[in-house]
């Protein structure tokens, strides 16, 4: 779709608190629903590798894009910034920190010795 389509739909780039608790980034405009004003906000969620059975997973370029809709009434919008198409997608861009994990613990981590009198021992005094 072209920006001048995505205009003409009347979507506008944003980023929108709800309540101050929620924060969206994405493409929203006003539609009424069940009789009320409301914000419809489409965000994008941007998925740059795919795992294809039991292999490693690997980078889509282009990276695909899936869209989730939410609605909201206007009382519950905390603020409603403009912002670009670029923006958007940097923000629901998925964080690296899920491709790190701690390494395994070494096998002779568990001959540690065990020291039962140390859970037993309840830090008072035994008077």
């Amino acid at each position: 779709m072209t920006e001048e389509a995505k205009e003409a739909d009347g979507f506008e780039w944003c980023i929108v608190e709800i309540f101050g608790h929620r924060k969206h980034a994405g493409r929203g405009r006003e539609e009424e629903r069940f009789g009320a004003k409301m914000l419809r906000i489409d965000v994008p969620k941007v998925i740059s590798f795919e795992r294809k059975s039991d292999g490693p997973a690997e980078r889509l370029d282009p990276p695909r894009i899936e869209w989730t809709t939410h609605f909201y009434g206007g009382s519950s919008i905390f603020s409603f910034t403009l912002t670009d198409e670029e923006t958007v997608m940097r923000v629901n861009q998925p964080s690296d920190y899920a491709r790190y994990r701690l390494p395994a613990p070494a096998a002779e981590d568990d001959d540690v010795p065990f020291d039962q009198d140390a859970l037993d021992h309840d830090g008072g005094d035994d008077e």
